[in-house]
């Protein structure tokens, strides 16, 4: 099992990335005054090609499609759940034309890493979108349904080896969710963690490992194709164009959502954050936004002020009890 000391160490294997992403956005920044509208830069503390990268760029496109923003760009500081990302954005105080998108990723990371920059030394905008993750098995596996496979994770949980995202991400708090449902420890959960998708999936189409939790839009074209074989869900309910059941109706009480949404630079003024929140209220009501919602399987779950500060809260109090008994 990685232990946080682990992945603290990653922390510096990425300073590189981190001081090349800070010279790019203070540079952004300092091309003359700026304004959100006139030119607002969205940061994804991930690499290109991933959930965070992913949402940024169709939050861009929502906004060039309104016309609500002058010249909208997506940078990528990568690493660690988005800490290192965070770690910067903390950083620019009072910096009013840049959004970092955030969700329940950066959350695990957060307390998982003992990150000294939190959710808190932020400026809350809006919670966006959900999505939800998979339970796969590789086509050729012998277990057909989730209970075959939690059968087979009781009688060897060691040996019942699940890929995945990174330690502290929704991959890793679902899994340990599931065990704790069943009655397995978290603790003697074999995750094997991934630095990103494609490497986890390769596991998963390699049979290298019994199962997989990842993203559903991550493995739905290996589901398609029949490489794959989805056991169940994260979500509440079925999703509309998903036939996957859901853990909850098979049993196990494991609803989970992968929440994305957009903070802003502390210090920055009620009329700046305003400016903001009128922008993510466009991006909600855009033709855009409603098709990348249906194009990617993602749950509208749009939430601001208060509410969304409360859901925080209360996602930073599970993750950590969650976090706990993984034994991290």
């Amino acid at each position: 099992m990685v232990n946080k000391r682990i992945l603290s160490r990653s922390l510096y294997g990425v300073a590189v990335v981190a001081v090349a992403g800070l010279a790019f956005t203070n540079a952004a920044a300092s091309g003359g005054e700026s304004s959100a509208r006139n030119k607002l830069v969205i940061m994804a503390p991930a690499s290109p090609g991933g959930g965070w990268d992913g949402f940024s760029r169709e939050a861009q496109q929502a906004l060039k499609s309104i016309g609500a923003v002058n010249n909208v760009q997506v940078t990528n500081i990568p690493g660690a759940g988005g800490t290192i990302g965070l770690s910067q954005f903390v950083q620019m105080t009072g910096r009013h034309d840049m959004l970092m998108a955030t969700g329940g990723v950066m959350v695990g990371a957060i307390e998982l890493a003992d990150s000294e920059a939190t959710m808190k030394d932020v400026e809350l905008i809006a919670r966006m979108s959900d999505d939800y993750a998979a339970l796969v098995v590789p086509a050729k596996s012998k277990i057909k349904t989730l209970d075959e496979f939690v059968e087979a994770w009781k009688k060897d949980p060691g040996g019942t080896s699940i890929a995945g995202g990174s330690l502290g991400s929704i991959d890793h708090l679902l899994t340990g969710k599931v065990a704790q449902e069943v009655g397995i420890d978290p603790a003697k959960a074999n995750y094997i963690a991934y630095s990103g998708g494609g490497e986890a999936l390769t596991s998963m189409l390699a049979g290298t490992t019994a199962g997989g939790m990842s993203g559903y839009n991550e493995v739905a074209d290996q589901i398609e194709a029949g490489n794959l074989r989805a056991l169940a869900i994260s979500s509440e309910e079925r999703l509309p164009s998903v036939d996957i059941p859901t853990f909850k109706e098979q049993g196990v009480d494991a609803v989970m959502a992968n929440w994305r949404g957009f903070s802003a630079a502390p210090g920055i003024t009620e009329e700046d954050k305003q400016v903001f929140v009128e922008m993510v209220h466009e991006i909600h009501e855009s033709e855009q936004w409603k098709d990348a919602l249906e194009r990617n399987n993602w749950t509208d779950s749009f939430m601001i002020g208060k509410e969304f500060e409360e859901y925080v809260d209360s996602e930073i109090e599970v993750t950590a009890q969650i976090i706990k008994g993984l034994g991290l």
